[in-house]
């Protein structure tokens, strides 16, 4: 399986069939603009994307992605909904526990803890829950994106139930865990073999980078990925 970042919480999989953006926030994604790959680039061959709450930093450029590759879209129920309503055609909804069966892999919305109104369009009410989601190729690593979120005890539940292999973790503080808590929850209720920080950097007051996360991590199992290389995993 082959794992991009693109910045902030966004991040590509290719799985043996499937090509598969996660959080898909390119507009306005400072790291992202900075690194001068193309759009196209990220988008090519799309078949799904996963958008684990409805803030516009995660939802981000999902409606035109989905228009221009024809992706199936996974997210929340009511994030689904809407998003239908602004011209999305494929979408497998769910909601927190669930599981869906998307062909060589497959998707589990998990708990999270944060909120999840989009703000940006107007949207005056919350578009469902905050979640994470599980990845489970049918020949890959299981991968937990966490969304956004702070440490929680049920975390070990997680872990218990999925077995995740790789952590994609936010680290930036602010309006999710910072370096210090993002290590700690990585430590107590997971068994990573990598874990891959991201949610920083991006705004100018959120953490800038990964360095107080290595260090509070102390060992070799932390991957910081440069935006856009192709990490094999």
């Amino acid at each position: 399986m082959k794992l991009i970042w693109y910045g902030h919480s966004c991040f590509r999989l290719e799985t043996a069939s499937s090509n598969i953006l996660i959080d898909p926030f390119l507009t306005g994604n400072a790291t992202f603009e900075a690194s001068g790959i193309a759009t196209e680039t990220v988008t090519s061959g799309v078949s799904h994307v996963l958008i684990t709450h409805g803030h516009g930093d995660h939802v981000g450029d999902t409606v035109e992605i989905a228009k221009q590759t024809g992706a199936t879209v996974v997210t929340n129920y009511d994030l689904c909904m809407w998003l239908a309503k602004q011209g999305i055609e494929k979408f497998e909804p769910m909601n927190t526990g669930g599981t869906v069966d998307l062909g060589d892999f497959r998707a589990s919305l998990v708990r999270a803890d944060h909120s999840a109104g989009l703000v940006e369009q107007d949207v005056g009410f919350p578009l469902g829950s905050a979640n994470g989601f599980v990845v489970t190729p049918d020949d890959g690593p299981v991968i937990l994106h966490m969304g956004d979120t702070d440490i929680f005890t049920d975390m070990e539940l997680i872990d218990e139930i999925y077995e995740p292999d790789i952590g994609l973790v936010p680290i930036g503080d602010r309006f999710t865990m910072g370096a210090k808590t993002a290590a700690l929850a990585c430590d107590r209720f997971f068994d990573f073999e990598i874990v891959i920080p991201c949610h920083y950097g991006t705004f100018p007051i959120i953490d800038q980078t990964a360095d107080e996360f290595i260090e509070e991590m102390g060992g070799d199992s932390v991957v910081v990925p440069k935006v856009g290389e192709v990490l094999e995993v």
